[in-house]
């Protein structure tokens, strides 16, 4: 065989092995846009609609009770007839965009988060008047920036502050523990790890005789009106009762004891008046 013979021969079976890989490679292709892999198949993502969402209650705004049962109805709870009938007073106060960010879908080692909601109770230390100013103030010390996304005031009245989708401030160095173990997220190397980024911060004011202090330990607590205000907005909320947390359980700085002489079986009592398992969820489950 000469040696022109046997170049021809070497140059077809390369171009037969060419072909034949880059047909492989094509139906990889057609295949992957026929299943392709996501995230959403692999992850479970944070879903920011779980948390209270705005409800504006008024005599020209109020959101009819089909409209809440509807939303409601097509995740784990939906809400009662007493959450329908429960109308609390509200107030919109606009936080200062320092003390308060964006949610991270990633840590500070580029981790993706899928972290799932939970919610935080507080309590203010001082008046509701004086939260919100501190609110409304520039800071510009990341140490001292801080908000919460509601607050709910002695007579009942709810304060929409931090939208929930949006990070408020509201637990420095803090840890939630949960059935699946530690969480906590770092999204800034000069702070601590904190719950903030896939928490929803509410807080009670505090009565008068508690205010001032932050190391007492108990005080007259608070009003009834501010227990059916909390379960009515959490009742709006897809969180379950595990991870509903107050700020004392997620703290790690040993300085926080709030929210102080708080009645978490009244509270669940009447969170579960405000709202129940959907019948289609019990199904499934």
């Amino acid at each position: 065989m000469s040696f022109r013979d046997w170049a021809t021969r070497v140059l077809l079976i390369s171009l037969m092995f060419t072909a034949l890989s880059v047909a492989l490679l094509i139906g990889k292709i057609n295949q992957l846009k026929t299943h392709p892999i996501t995230s959403s198949n692999q992850e479970i993502t944070t879903n920011w609609s779980e948390y209270p969402q705005t409800q504006l209650q008024s005599s020209k705004n109020q959101p009819t009770k089909s409209s809440v049962t509807t939303r409601q109805n097509v995740g784990r709870y939906r809400t009662t007839e007493a959450f329908a009938q429960y109308q609390p007073r509200y107030q919109i106060a606009a936080v200062d965009p320092s003390n308060y960010g964006d949610r991270y879908t990633q840590d500070v080692n580029g981790v993706k988060l899928t972290n799932q909601p939970i919610i935080v109770i507080h309590e203010t230390g001082y008046s509701a008047d004086s939260a919100i100013n501190f609110f409304q103030t520039p800071h510009e010390d990341e140490s001292v920036q801080a908000s919460y996304h509601t607050l709910i005031k002695l007579d009942g009245t709810v304060v929409y502050l931090v939208p929930p989708e949006k990070r408020a401030f509201g637990a420095a160095n803090s840890v939630f523990e949960s059935f699946n173990g530690v969480e906590t997220v770092q999204t800034n190397p000069n702070l601590s790890p904190s719950v903030n980024n896939f928490a929803y911060h509410v807080s009670l004011e505090t009565p008068p005789d508690g205010r001032g202090d932050n190391y007492i330990k108990a005080h007259s607590g608070y009003t009834q009106e501010q227990y059916h205000s909390l379960a009515w907005l959490i009742a709006q909320s897809q969180i379950p009762e595990d991870r509903i947390t107050t700020h004392q359980q997620v703290d790690r700085s040993g300085q926080k004891i709030d929210p102080v002489s708080f009645d978490f079986d009244q509270f669940l009592t009447l969170l579960n008046t405000y709202r129940q398992i959907s019948p289609v969820y019990r199904a499934q489950g």
